[in-house]
């Protein structure tokens, strides 16, 4: 049987609650579950800004190769 008797059941809904709000277990998984997100997020944006610049780079080295008496800068 899961429940108790329901003879006092407002008292039992009330510890029941009590109890529910009261625990924690699964705060610290949502915690962490954000904070993955976060440094996710920050490693899209990083590796998302550093890939234009080093775009740039490699099409500034490609020109070169392809004439190197050309002025590459875009």
């Amino acid at each position: 049987m899961f429940w108790p008797p329901l003879a006092n059941g407002d008292q039992v809904m009330k510890t029941f609650l009590r109890n529910f709000i009261r625990d924690e277990s699964g705060a610290a998984m949502v915690e962490y579950a954000l904070l993955v997100a976060l440094v996710a997020l920050v490693a899209i944006v990083g590796v998302a800004a550093v890939g234009t610049n080093v775009n740039a780079q490699f099409t500034k080295i490609s020109c070169k190769i392809a004439s190197p008496s050309a002025s590459c800068d875009q």
